[in-house]
């Protein structure tokens, strides 16, 4: 959608007004005209469709204010928006509407049962009628094609009340001729025709009437197309890694839409992943909703394809901890399990046990299969320190080549450093490994290298080995 096109763009506002300063100037002329005429003639059928189109003056004037109301952007009081006041207008103006027709009606019914009334023939109403169609039809299109450019609830309102009238003006018009014949032709019930042409306004105002106050009522009470709603549903559960959809709002205002959806994700995502889902389950909704304002509320869900791993893991992220090198065995008297977490290194011991303790009965309470649960605690660094560079000592690089040569599966090992970090010894390198080793036999290589090589150099405090692939290896030899 262009920035020209958008609802609320200034051009957006201006090409709104102009039309409606439009509506209001042609509704003001016609009113006149009509009422002018009716007077003049005694014609009940123009005088009523005079009523009729005095009632589209004060619609146009709602319609104009309505419109530089609803323009104006959301505040703390109106956090929406203001363009439901486009719809209020629209549900005055059907309230005029029905006290117009009751009036015409009553009119009506008083000339064809009680006060018959003589019409003065001349050629002026029907110039005047044929007049108020082309105005009629040249605006309601004019109102319509905005409308839908900018989705205006009001202007669609005005522009379907014009097309209305025309039907008005023909059978104003029909009446007239009617009656004029039965005059001519000296046809007695002919003479009510007029007034019949009247109830036919009158009908058609009712009718016009209840169809703007339904869809105004239904605008301020926030009614939403079943269609439109079950729509947007399927294409959000497009989404892949959507589990369901949990609850689904939408609201509107104006041309704008509002929705506020909540979906359950799988718990194991990361949150990088869970906010592209939020993206891409927003981006469903706008396929169905333009420009709609979405709000997507998340709850992690367990799945049926989640495995006892990703449940242990689940438990750890609940409590905001990190937890790694996780095993299960099996027993007779049911799983055991031993974990890997880090707390703070700040954390006092009878703290983290009983941290460790609270996490383990949680993996109980949520596995009841789990006989038993075994956490090696680890400290996680709370400073950044700095490592002071020192030469390579050749005897300690030697000494994890000997334990690489030892290591069934290890192609070579390269790119070795060694620095002190204040009184210990870090030591890093990258080790290559074959293409097809599963992911499970190179941590089981890298752990033996690391075993060994700390039994020959138990000064070393720490060791951190990089595994990569023999076809990605520069540095062999």
């Amino acid at each position: 959608m262009s920035s020209a096109t958008i609802p609320g763009s200034s051009q957006a506002r201006a090409e709104k007004r102009s039309v409606t300063l439009v509506s209001v100037a042609s509704a003001l002329a016609m009113t006149a005209l009509k009422a002018t005429v009716g007077l003049l003639t005694g014609s009940l059928g123009v005088l009523s469709d005079a009523a009729h189109s005095a009632l589209d003056l004060i619609g146009a004037m709602l319609t104009f204010l309505s419109v530089r109301v609803s323009d104006r952007p959301a505040d703390w009081d109106h956090p929406y928006g203001h363009a439901k006041v486009e719809n209020i207008s629209a549900f005055v103006e059907t309230g005029l509407m029905a006290a117009s027709a009751v009036w015409i009606a009553g009119e009506a019914i008083s000339r064809i049962l009680f006060h018959p009334v003589a019409l003065r023939y001349s050629i002026w109403p029907f110039l005047v009628m044929g007049g108020s169609i082309v105005v009629d039809l040249w605006r309601s299109r004019r109102l319509s094609k905005v409308a839908r450019r900018y989705r205006s609830e009001a202007l669609e309102a005005d522009a379907l009340h014009f097309a209305s009238d025309i039907w008005t003006s023909v059978a104003v018009i029909v009446g007239l001729c009617a009656s004029w014949l039965g005059t001519v032709e000296r046809v007695a019930w002919l003479r009510y025709a007029d007034p019949a042409a009247a109830l036919v306004v009158s009908a058609m105002i009712l009718i016009l009437g209840w169809r703007l106050a339904w869809r105004a009522v239904g605008a301020l009470t926030d009614a939403v197309s079943p269609e439109l709603h079950t729509k947007m549903l399927e294409e959000v559960r497009r989404t892949h890694g959507v589990l369901s959809i949990d609850q689904a709002r939408v609201r509107r205002s104006g041309s704008a839409y509002f929705a506020d959806v909540t979906l359950s994700l799988p718990r194991q995502l990361t949150f990088q992943r869970t906010e592209e889902l939020v993206r891409e389950a927003t981006a469903a909704v706008q396929r169905v909703l333009p420009d709609a304002d979405v709000v997507i509320h998340t709850v992690p869900r367990s799945t049926v394809a989640e495995s006892l791993f990703d449940k242990v893991r689940a438990v750890a992220a609940r409590n905001n901890v990190l937890l790694h090198d996780v095993s299960i065995e099996s027993f007779t008297d049911g799983l055991h399990v031993e974990q890997h977490i880090e707390v703070k290194e700040t954390m006092p011991l009878l703290e983290a046990h009983r941290f460790v303790y609270g996490l383990e009965q949680q993996i109980r309470r949520e596995l009841p299969q789990v006989g038993s649960v075994l956490t090696h605690i680890e400290s996680e660094p709370a400073t950044i320190e700095a490592p002071v560079r020192i030469e390579q000592d050749r005897r300690i690089e030697e000494r994890l080549r000997d334990a690489a040569a030892n290591v069934p599966g290890v192609v070579d090992i390269h790119e070795i450093s060694v620095d002190r970090v204040g009184e210990r010894l870090h030591v890093t390198c990258h080790c290559t490994l074959p293409d097809a080793m599963e992911m499970r036999r190179v941590h089981e290589s890298i752990t033996e290298l690391e075993n060994r090589f700390k039994l020959d150099c138990p000064e070393v405090d720490r060791v951190l080995i990089h595994p990569e692939p023999a076809s990605d290896n520069q540095h062999r030899q």
